[in-house]
């Protein structure tokens, strides 16, 4: 729980703050005097007067910030400060002020995809374990064994390349082109895949698997490595370093194995011989019950020896400072375009309102991914700072978009757009937001 705390507190205050200071910065180069920067929401816990007279605050809720200018709107403005207010100034001022601070999660998104890049890509190749015989590949001639090498057009090297490719598939229908190396090598093979309305109303928790796919995996040995205390191995007699050969009489020959026979025999006995050093024991084992996904399944409590990669598979590169910033403008454009596309399809009933996910999701991606590590989690950072600037320039009042809307209409009319319907508008905009928040967080509560 602290770690979900803390993961989403860092992400969000980060991202926040750089959105808000992007108003701030193009509000102060354009003459607007800026009352407030706020990182957060409700009762102050840190205030700061700056210079220019500004009060910079960190408030208690971290799900959110602003920037307030002085406008004539909001109250009496004195003689002296008028060339100051936010509505004196012109149009083409207050749309860079506005849409700076979407800008500035653009920006921080290369710059942080860019030290992903200096600190070193490592990918995982696209090897191919197993292939679903009830999935779009089984159209296909491909093989465990066989690599992936371009899909729908976009060449893949990593299983995270064929993930974004599959997303932006969702909802597709009509035939794409797959293109794969066989394991035995050669040339390559080319190979059509036709799709209807691919995962439209669906939720998928794996897109590859989806697809019908399982990524290529060592041979786990079904070796202990840890016992955890009062688990039911722990209690069955279970020490590090004992190998499993057999279940019931059957043998086994990987983790996997015993994986799926634990999984299956909750609160059930299960006979184990057991290879201990010279001495093979045997052992009695009752997995515990528990539920995942509505199912009962056994478990052990029991660790195994981590495989060894073929090294071949795993692939690092690094890059320069120059190939770094190309790199994060890359993979920048490529999330606002996968982002843009995932909401157009949400509005066209492709994608299932299921998968809007809310401030609970968030922490629990962002303490997954800094438990993977530096880089995970700055990736997840990079992807939340795009879809933070790309949902703020959504037209909807009350959002950056909204008020660029208004802003486009008035630099075409001359004349800017009535209170009375901006007023209208904002409380119209104010209530489809709280409809998103609400239906965002029952999705999050159903997860649980």
């Amino acid at each position: 729980m602290i770690q979900n705390i803390l993961s989403i507190v860092v992400a969000l205050g980060v991202l926040i703050t750089f959105h808000e200071f992007g108003h701030y910065f193009v509000a102060r180069r354009c003459g607007v005097k800026v009352l407030r920067f706020s990182v957060g929401f409700g009762k102050p816990i840190y205030r700061h007067i700056g210079k220019t007279g500004t009060e910079f605050t960190l408030a208690m809720i971290p799900l959110g910030g602003y920037v307030r200018m002085l406008d004539e709107r909001e109250g009496n403005v004195s003689e002296s400060l008028k060339s100051q207010t936010f509505n004196c100034k012109s149009v083409w001022q207050r749309i860079a002020i506005v849409a700076a601070g979407p800008i500035a999660n653009f920006i921080l998104a290369v710059v942080i995809y860019a030290i992903v890049a200096l600190l070193g890509v490592q990918s995982v190749a696209p090897k191919v374990g197993q292939v679903d015989p009830q999935s779009p590949v089984s159209q296909t001639q491909i093989q465990p064994g066989d690599e992936l090498v371009a899909l729908a057009g976009e060449s893949v090297s990593s299983w995270d390349d064929v993930n974004l490719v599959l997303a932006d598939l969702i909802g597709k229908t009509g035939t794409i082109i797959v293109r794969y190396q066989s394991e035995s090598g050669g040339s390559l093979h080319e190979e059509e895949i036709d799709l209807d309305r691919w995962l439209v109303g669906d939720e998928p928790n794996n897109l590859i698997r989806a697809f019908g796919l399982l990524p290529w995996q060592p041979t786990v040995l079904p070796v202990i490595s840890q016992v955890v205390d009062d688990g039911a191995g722990f209690a069955a007699g279970f020490q590090p370093g004992d190998e499993i050969l057999s279940i019931n009489g059957q043998s086994v020959s990987s983790w996997q194995e015993v994986v799926a026979s634990v999984q299956s025999s909750p609160n059930q006995t299960l006979s184990m011989a057991v290879q201990r050093k010279q001495n093979v024991v045997n052992l009695t084992l009752q997995p515990k019950y528990t539920e995942r996904d509505g199912k009962a399944i056994g478990y052990a409590g029991l660790a195994v020896v981590p495989p060894k990669w073929d090294e071949s598979l795993v692939r690092e590169r690094h890059y320069g400072v120059f190939e770094a910033l190309f790199y994060g403008v890359e993979q920048t454009h490529k999330m606002v375009s996968l982002t843009v596309s995932s909401i157009g399809k949400m509005l066209q009933g492709l994608i299932s309102v299921d998968n809007l996910s809310g401030p609970i999701t968030i922490a629990k991606v962002a303490s997954a991914s800094a438990d993977s590590g530096v880089q995970s989690f700055l990736k997840f950072m990079a992807y939340l700072s795009v879809s933070l600037g790309v949902l703020n320039l959504l037209p909807i009042p009350m959002l950056d978009g909204g008020h660029l809307v208004f802003f486009g209409i008035e630099a075409i009319r001359r004349k800017p757009v009535s209170e009375r319907v901006q007023a209208l508008a904002y409380r119209i905009g104010a209530s489809l937001l709280f409809a998103l928040m609400a239906v965002a967080i029952f999705n999050d509560i159903a997860r649980l």
